[in-house]
C-alpha cells in the first residue's frame, strides 16, 4: 500500500491510529485544542525573549539550551548533556564548536577519566547564561503576580506531570523541584 493509500486508511480508520485509543481514554475523545495551543503560545512567547537577546549574538535556541546547562552544572560531560537534550552528538557538536570558538564554554579533560571531555562556563558564558535567565525569570515573576497564591506550585505541579513519568524523578532531582504538598496532580 502507497504512503497516500495509507493514510487515506489511517484517517477513515479509527483502530489504524495507535494514538485514537490513548486520547479516547484521556479525556472526551476530542483533541483538547484549547491546552495545545496555549502551550505553543506561551513557548513561543517564553524563548523569545531569550531568542532577541541570543539573535543579536548570532546564536539560536540550541546555543541557549547547550549554554543554560552547562552554566547550571559546570563539569557536565558531553554524554550527560546529550542525556539532558535527548540530541545526536551530530546535532550538539556544531553548536558547541561555535560555543567553545567564541569562548562562552570551555571543554576540560575529565578529572576521574581523562578521556572524558568536561564543560564549564566561561565568565563571559556564565553572564550570558545569566542575562537569558533572568529575562526569562521576570516573565514567571510577572505571569505569577496575575496568579492566586500557590501559583508557582501548581505551575511545577503541571510540568512535572508534563515530563515522561519515566523521566520524572530525574528531571526533579535535576531541577529540585517538586511538586508541593496539597497541590492538586500526580504526585510521585
Amino acid at each position: 500500500m502507497n504512503l497516500l493509500a495509507r493514510s487515506q486508511d489511517v484517517a477513515q480508520n479509527p483502530s489504524q491510529r495507535p494514538f485514537a485509543a490513548a486520547v479516547a481514554e484521556a479525556g472526551n475523545g476530542a483533541p483538547m485544542y484549547d491546552l495545545i495551543e496555549l502551550m505553543f503560545f506561551a513557548y513561543r512567547d517564553f524563548v523569545g525573549d531569550a531568542d532577541h537577546l541570543l539573535a543579536a549574538l548570532g546564536f539560536g535556541r540550541a546555543h541557549h539550551r547547550v549554554l543554560h546547562f552547562v552554566s547550571r552544572r559546570p563539569g557536565l560531560t558531553i554524554a550527560e548533556l546529550l542525556d539532558i537534550l535527548k540530541i545526536t552528538k551530530q546535532s550538539l557538536n556544531r553548536v558547541l564548536k561555535e560555543l567553545l570558538d567564541q569562548d562562552y564554554v570551555e571543554a576540560r579533560r575529565g578529572m576521574k577519566d581523562r578521556r572524558q571531555r568536561q564543560l564549564f562556563p566561561t565568565p563571559r558564558g556564565k553572564a550570558l547564561a545569566f542575562d537569558v535567565a533572568m529575562l526569562q525569570s521576570k516573565r514567571f515573576a510577572t505571569v505569577f503576580a496575575e496568579l492566586p497564591e500557590g501559583g508557582r506550585a501548581h505551575a511545577i505541579a503541571f510540568l512535572l506531570a508534563m515530563v515522561d513519568a519515566g523521566g520524572r524523578d530525574k528531571v526533579a532531582a535535576m531541577t529540585g523541584a517538586s511538586p508541593a504538598a496539597g497541590c492538586p496532580g500526580p504526585q510521585r
